[in-house]
Formats: C-alpha cells, sequence, structure tokens
C-alpha cells in the first residue's frame, strides 16, 4: 500500500511540477527541420554557387573561343555519403535516357502531372540529361534529378546510387514537397538557375 501511494504522490507532484513549468512554444523554424524538402539556406547557397561558378566558366570559355561547358560529368563510380559507400554501376550497364525519360513519364502521369510532362523533362534534361551517372563538377550534386548531397535519395531506396526509377521517385517527391509541381521547380530554375 505504502508503494502505490508513494507512486501517487510521486505522479501527482509530477502533474503539478508539469503544470506550472514555464511554456516554450515550438517555434516554426524547429517543425520546418524535420520536413526533408523544406528549404535548406546551406545546400541553396551551395546550388547558388554552383550556377555561379558555371556561368564564370562558360564566360571563360567564351571569352577564349572555346567550348562552352557543361556543368554535368558522367561518374565512373556512383558516390558514397551519409554511411553509403560508393557504389559500382552494374556490369555493362550504360545509362539509357531514353528509358528513363520513359520512366520518368510514366511515374509523373501515376502522379497526376501528365500535363506538366514538358516542365518535368526540360528541367532534368537541363540538370542531368537523365542520365543517373550526372554529377554537377560544380556542387556535386547526383543522379538524375541531381540531388545535394547523393545519399538524400537513400531515403526512396538503398538503390539510390544506380537505379533511376529510384531516383526519379526521389526526385519528383522534392518537387512535390517544395514545389508542388514540376512546372513550378522550372519556374524556380529559370529565375535561379537551380531548383
Amino acid at each position: 500500500m505504502a508503494v502505490l501511494a508513494g507512486g501517487t504522490a510521486y505522479v501527482v507532484r509530477t502533474a503539478i511540477d508539469n503544470a506550472n513549468a514555464p511554456r516554450t512554444p515550438i517555434e516554426l523554424p524547429s517543425l520546418l527541420a524535420l520536413d526533408p524538402n523544406a528549404p535548406n539556406p546551406d545546400e541553396d547557397a551551395l546550388k547558388e554557387h554552383a550556377v555561379q561558378a558555371l556561368r564564370e566558366a562558360r564566360l571563360k570559355a567564351v571569352r577564349d573561343h572555346r567550348k562552352v561547358l557543361d556543368p554535368v560529368k558522367i561518374a565512373p563510380k556512383a558516390p558514397g555519403g551519409a554511411g553509403f559507400s560508393p557504389a559500382a554501376f552494374p556490369p555493362g550497364s550504360t545509362p539509357d535516357p531514353g528509358s528513363n525519360k520513359a520512366v520518368g513519364k510514366e511515374m509523373a502521369e501515376s502522379r497526376g502531372w501528365g500535363g506538366e510532362w514538358g516542365c518535368l523533362e526540360k528541367l532534368w534534361d537541363r540538370e542531368s540529361h537523365w542520365n543517373e551517372r550526372a554529377m554537377n563538377r560544380y556542387s556535386g550534386a547526383y543522379g538524375i534529378p541531381q540531388a545535394l548531397p547523393g545519399s538524400k535519395m537513400a531515403s526512396a531506396g538503398s538503390d539510390w546510387q544506380t537505379n533511376p526509377a529510384t531516383q526519379i521517385k526521389w526526385g519528383l517527391g522534392y518537387i512535390a514537397g517544395r514545389y508542388k509541381t514540376p512546372c513550378g521547380a522550372w519556374a524556380h530554375s529559370q529565375a535561379t538557375g537551380w531548383y
């Protein structure tokens, strides 16, 4: 009986202490930190820096009468990051942007974005040429949607390093969470040079 009474006293005392404790409201930035698609100032600054570096390289190339640089390089081995080790691509596999586009179109239509296909196609043509091995030589962004860092795509599947469908799935979720639609992402990309 004494244990029960002591336990009851503890519960009552804790309830009184909690009722008298000062209230700390949850702030909006801490709630946004839980959303993986919320704007991240550090990543956005890195993207902006990469765009500026590309513009400077293109300007220098034009001045020197050389070929304009493409920011996309094709990675010979998928990068690691966030606890993932670098992954080798399946033997004999070569990226097929045509089929990656077909998968992307089908996945966009399944989200109800059939009318947004033109925006998505142009967006990822610019970002990666729809190549699952694409890595931005300035920022290190990776894959078809150019995730920064690429390991973010692990939330869509453990094969994010080499599977175009996993990359597209993550990219569509990112667009929905941050820009609502592919045309929203394309408009942002047109305005800033990144999305």
